[in-house]
C-alpha cells in the first residue's frame, strides 16, 4: 500500500510503564497483561490518515534499563516523534523523566515533537502522580501530554494520532524539511507516494 508520509516514533520511559503494552494496543487492538521485558527494542506499525493522506507510523519500543540506554540512543536518529511515558502509579517513574527528557533532546532532531504520557489511567486508586503534575512537566518542557491507558485503550490511539498531526502541521509550516538530510532522512519521510 502507498503512503504519502513515514514517521518513525520513538518509545521511551522506565521500566514497566507499559511501553510495549501501548504500542501493542494501538497497533493491534490488544492488552497483553504480561509481557517480558523488552530487550533492545521491538517494532511496529500502522497506516493512519491525516488531512486525506495516508501516513505510515514505524514505531519503535525501546527498553527501559539502563544498560540498553546506548542501544536506545542510536534509535532516535531520524524519529519524527517520540513518546515519553511514565506510570501515573509509581512516582519514581516520573521522577526520572527530566533524565529521559535530556538523553531524548540530546541525540535527536530539535524539531521532534515530544507527547508526555501517563500511563496506567485506569488504576487510578493507585495514582502516585497527579495529573496536574504531568500537565505541568508538560507545560514547562514544551510537551504535549495526555493519560492513557493500554489495558481499556483509553486515549491510546488519540496520543499516537495527535503526535502525527503535530509532526503533519511541522512538515506544512516548513519548519521539518522532507528534503533535507538533517531534518528527515529521504527514507524517513517521503515527498513522493512511497512503495511499502
Amino acid at each position: 500500500m502507498a503512503y504519502a508520509y513515514l514517521f518513525k516514533y520513538i518509545i521511551i520511559g522506565d521500566t514497566g510503564v507499559g511501553k510495549s503494552c501501548l504500542l501493542l494496543q494501538f497497533t493491534d487492538k490488544r492488552f497483553q497483561p504480561v509481557h517480558d521485558l523488552t530487550i533492545g527494542v521491538e517494532f511496529g506499525a500502522r497506516m493512519i490518515t491525516i488531512d486525506g493522506k495516508q501516513i505510515k507510523l514505524q514505531i519503535w519500543d525501546t527498553a527501559g534499563q539502563e544498560s540498553f540506554r546506548s542501544i536506545t540512543r542510536s534509535y532516535y536518529r531520524g524519529a519524527a516523534g517520540a513518546l515519553l511515558v511514565y506510570d501515573i502509579t509509581r512516582r519514581d517513574t516520573f521522577n526520572h523523566l527530566t533524565t529521559w527528557l535530556e538523553d531524548a533532546r540530546q541525540h535527536s532532531n530539535s524539531n521532534m515533537v515530544i507527547m508526555l504520557i501517563g500511563n496506567k489511567s485506569d488504576l487510578e486508586s493507585r495514582r502516585e502522580v497527579k495529573k496536574e503534575e504531568g500537565e505541568a512537566f508538560a507545560r514547562e518542557h514544551g510537551l504535549i501530554f495526555m493519560e492513557t491507558s493500554a489495558k481499556t485503550a483509553s486515549n491510546v490511539e488519540e496520543a499516537f494520532i495527535n503526535t502525527a498531526k503535530e509532526i503533519y502541521e511541522k512538515i506544512q509550516e516548513g519548519v521539518f524539511d522532507i528534503n533535507n538530510e538533517r531534518g528527515f532522512p529521504a527514507s524517513s519521510v517521503c515527498g513522493l507516494p512511497c512503495a511499502l
